[in-house]
């Protein structure tokens, strides 16, 4: 988790109190009751093809996890924040800087909102992988938002809301990133993305909203299996040092992103044509050239070679590397499993689209589970 204080000016948008552009009517995913014990979750993502190209104006095909990020808010007679590590009491604004521990998220969606006095017990666990390049520290984000803003009766619509995550990562965590992440925490499923005119950071007011295609209606099989190195990494690490490249003007970095946002548009009618041998290429030309920008590390190559050795069609980054998961597609991809192990992947999960952020109706009048979370961004 980024480290630093909670900053204060990150011109998000949301007006004091978070409700500029809030609204009572349903926008995502269920509608809670202010006030009254909440369960919300928001799956993590794996790119297919065209990352980190949302950072540079370009597009993605993604798709969400069957694992998810969880966040319960209840009443309280002041503000507790709940993780694994353990509870903090927040009395005053002071206590919501970041203090780099597994709260620091909570923290900053806290701060963002401004909702400094809300009286509630406001609790995160998680079912994806600690730092695992599959998002789980943004879909921990959107679920905290949509918990205090529901507790509190309020809601946006989801574009808008996929800017307000972004804008907590970045400008109150410190979190060099893209759109990627907080448009799938939100809408879920498996998406073509166009991020035009989102190459540079804007007031969330000021933001364009990306195009968001759903494609799930038109692929009956997802053949991909994504392989964890065990390896947890800062995504925002990896993507500083290119992005400054990127911002200085270098060429290869530069037109290193063109390409591959073309490469994300071919593989669209490579997937919708089930052309799975040249999506796989496609996804290798992706990777080649991230791995030749420095986004890839050793233990995503080792992965990697045994996904391709077996047979595999492709194999990449399923976000940002230096550790992380990858993602391969096969006809079979399960048959995939045992060179992957040999390789040293720690822990399998499977793309399924699945819902964006949402209230669990039934999770909220059952007992929580033990506290675990997600405490890296990944």
């Amino acid at each position: 988790m980024a480290n630093g204080s909670a900053r204060q000016n990150g011109g998000d948008g949301a007006g004091r109190g978070g409700r500029r552009g809030g609204r009572r009517a349903s926008s995502v995913s269920g509608a809670g009751s202010a006030g009254q014990r909440l369960v919300v979750s928001a799956p993590g993502r794996c790119g297919i093809i065209g990352n980190p190209t949302d950072m540079y104006g370009g597009s993605v095909i993604s798709c969400s996890t069957q694992e998810r990020a969880f966040v319960s808010v209840e009443p309280s007679d002041g503000l507790t924040l709940e993780s694994d590590q353990g509870e903090c009491q927040v009395h005053l604004r002071s206590d919501l800087q970041l203090k780099g521990d597994h709260c620091d998220i909570l923290r900053a969606v806290i701060a963002h909102q401004r909702y400094y006095r809300l009286k509630a017990h406001v609790r995160c666990w998680s079912e994806l992988p600690f730092a695992s390049g599959l998002s789980g520290s943004t879909a921990m984000v959107a679920a905290a938002l949509r918990a205090v803003t529901a507790f509190q009766g309020i809601e946006y619509g989801r574009h808008h809301f996929a800017e307000l995550a972004r804008s907590i990562e970045l400008n109150y965590m410190g979190v060099v990133c893209g759109y990627q992440d907080q448009y799938m925490a939100t809408f879920g499923g498996f998406n073509y993305m166009d991020f035009r005119d989102k190459e540079f950071y804007r007031e969330v007011m000021s933001e364009p909203f990306a195009t968001v295609e759903s494609l799930t209606q038109h692929v009956d099989e997802l053949p991909f299996i994504l392989a964890n190195t065990g390896v947890a990494h800062h995504s925002g690490a990896v993507h500083k040092p290119i992005r400054e490249r990127w911002l200085e003007g270098d060429r290869e970095v530069v037109d290193a992103y063109v390409q591959i946002a073309k490469l994300a548009r071919e593989g669209k009618k490579a997937l919708l044509t089930r052309n799975w041998k040249l999506l796989g290429e496609l996804m290798n030309e992706n990777h080649d050239i991230q791995r030749k920008l420095g986004g890839s590390g050793p233990e995503n190559e080792r992965l990697i070679g045994a996904a391709l050795d077996a047979g595999a069609y492709g194999a990449k980054l399923a976000g940002a590397g230096q550790g992380g998961t990858i993602i391969a597609l096969h006809p079979d991809p399960r048959t995939l499993e045992p060179a992957l192990l040999a390789a040293g992947t720690r822990r399998f999960l499977h793309p399924a689209p699945n819902d964006g952020v949402r209230i669990d109706e039934h999770a909220s009048a059952v007992p929580l589970p033990p506290v675990a979370t997600t405490a890296g961004v990944g």
